[in-house]
């Protein structure tokens, strides 16, 4: 099974990245690929900062790459939008179709659209994913506010977005809501998601990233059940801080639920396991 995700370099400059893991044991990794998966973005286009892996789903035999791209900016710290790649050999290597994203700011959404979790439906590519709904000053710092967000589209490419709003912030001092992860039993539409407080989230663990969970029967209307969500920090370790940006897959009668830990991943990332009989 491929693992794509992101790691830094010397100039704070994210890149895709990949590794294999058995499948029926994703704590065997079986190889790393050293080089990234495709260079980041011409000079001046909105990946020549960064990106990183955000959903992948296959049509055809082709794997589609959503990536988030990074661009630095003036008076806040970066901005982000998402592109496409693909992938025609199995996930070996990718290339972007574009040079610019498919999914950007707009009229009705001014600031900044980032993290996807795209799935294919009777033909309707269904898309949940984070929306920015403001910049505000904090402690000298400009900080974002995000929330979720649902897109259509007939073909991974163009996007219908009518402002529909997946999962909504709780209450005012919730400030980040992120990396939408969904599961479809046929039944139940399961979202797995990372919440955080407004301020504070860098310093204080019990603001910084806890997961979300909520359910839906048509994933349209969601109902948060955090409390739900089947996984919490640890006492101590890696991921006793933080636990980020979740991915669920369903491999052989069992849920796998990757995800960062401390430092928004910089102490690594993991997964947690359970029998869809318990999910």
């Amino acid at each position: 099974m491929q693992i794509l995700f992101s790691s830094r370099d010397a100039s704070n400059r994210s890149a895709i990245a990949s590794l294999d893991v058995a499948v029926d044991n994703p704590a065997n990794v079986l190889n790393v690929q050293r080089t990234p998966v495709m260079e980041l973005g011409k000079l001046g286009t909105f990946d020549d900062c960064g990106a990183m892996p955000s959903s992948v789903v296959e049509r055809d035999g082709v794997r589609y790459l959503y990536y988030i791209g990074w661009n630095v900016r003036n008076t806040i710290p970066y901005h982000n939008s998402v592109g496409l790649a693909i992938s025609e050999d199995g996930g070996c290597t990718y290339r972007r179709l574009f040079d610019g994203p498919v999914m950007d700011r707009t009229a009705e959404e001014p600031y900044f659209c980032g993290t996807t979790c795209v799935r294919i439906e009777n033909g309707v590519w269904r898309n949940w994913y984070l929306s920015c709904t403001g910049w505000v000053e904090v402690d000298g710092k400009a900080e974002p506010r995000y929330h979720l967000k649902y897109a259509e589209s007939r073909d991974g490419v163009h996007w219908t977005r009518e402002g529909v709003v997946a999962i909504d912030y709780a209450d005012e001092t919730e400030g980040g809501l992120v990396r939408a992860s969904v599961h479809y039993d046929g039944k139940i539409y399961r979202m797995w998601y990372s919440r955080r407080s407004h301020i504070g989230y860098r310093e204080n663990r019990a603001g910084s990233y806890r997961m979300g969970y909520a359910e839906s029967t048509d994933g349209h209307v969601w109902q948060r059940l955090d409390e739900q969500a089947g996984l919490d920090v640890s006492d101590a370790g890696w991921d006793s801080f933080m636990v980020a940006y979740p991915e669920v897959t369903e491999i052989g009668g069992r849920l796998y639920l990757f995800y960062n830990g401390n430092g928004f991943g910089a102490s690594g990332f993991g997964y947690a396991e359970a029998s869809l009989d318990s999910a």
